[in-house]
């Protein structure tokens, strides 16, 4: 029965990844998620269901638009892979329970967050304020009701609540908020936003476990970037992404990494 349950956390993955890019596509535009409905980028033709399947109608239409024949972002099967890939590593990690419920929810958010970065150099409010009113919300059920089990069958340390939720926020805007200051080129205030959510889904003390897994991966990022650029042109870094990433593996294997830092000394 196991393998069937990761079959349908693929495809549920995959479903989900695909609203994900019409999140992507819409909201830095200032788009409804719900109307016009979905249409090719190039010829405005309105898309039909087959070709609205995930993963596989870019796979058979060859990455192309069925109608103009102009090729579809390889972001948008990017992402459908990604969340579905997601969707496993947290069965995988959590089984069935609210929790893993939860951290489909939160890494679909940061997934969301790391590709309009990626794309666009914004982190938007009306994403990061959102999914910080939710996750106060679930700190507050798992502060008052631990018996509702968030997070039973997780181990995190140390034992969820708002007050250990609310320092991971304000550590992490804190210390995003100091590097701004002393380097305001080195990140926009966007960032700032992004380390307090991140500090509200991961908590503390595994707060510093994404916000260092983010910096090592934009650290190396930086240095790979300026290895290659050419003609020394600037370019500005994702930041977002990379701490969007630090984030996920957190909500994954946080506690394992922590623990395992730990047992060096």
């Amino acid at each position: 029965m196991e393998p069937v349950l990761y079959v349908i956390c693929a495809l549920f993955g995959a479903v989900i990844g695909s609203f994900l890019n019409v999140c992507i596509d819409r909201l830095p535009a200032g788009k409804s998620l719900a109307y016009p409905p979905s249409a090719c980028d190039s010829c405005q033709h309105r898309l039909s269901p087959p070709d609205l399947i995930p993963v596989l109608s870019y796979v058979f239409l060859r990455g192309r638009c069925r109608y103009c024949g102009q090729r579809i972002p390889l972001r948008v099967l990017c992402v459908e892979l990604l969340t579905a890939l997601l969707f496993i590593a947290v069965f995988y990690v959590s089984g069935w329970s609210a929790r893993t419920i939860l951290t489909f929810i939160y890494g679909s958010v940061f997934i969301v967050i790391a590709f309009i970065d990626m794309e666009h150099k914004l982190i938007l409010n009306k994403v990061v304020y959102p999914a910080a009113v939710i996750a106060l919300l679930v700190l507050a059920i798992a502060s008052l009701a631990p018996q509702a089990g968030l997070f039973n069958n997780v181990i995190m340390l140390p034992r969820v609540t708002i007050l250990s939720g609310i320092i991971g926020a304000a550590a992490g805007f804190a210390f995003f908020l100091l590097v701004y200051l002393i380097y305001p080129q080195g990140m926009g205030e966007g960032d700032i936003k992004l380390a307090g959510l991140i500090g509200l889904t991961t908590c503390f003390p595994l707060v510093f476990v994404a916000l260092f897994i983010g910096i090592v991966a934009g650290g190396i990022a930086a240095v790979l970037l300026l290895a290659t650029r050419r003609g020394g042109r600037k370019t500005q870094m994702p930041y977002g992404s990379f701490l969007s990433l630090g984030a996920i593996l957190t909500l994954l294997w946080g506690t394992d990494l922590l623990t395992w830092y730990l047992g060096l000394f």
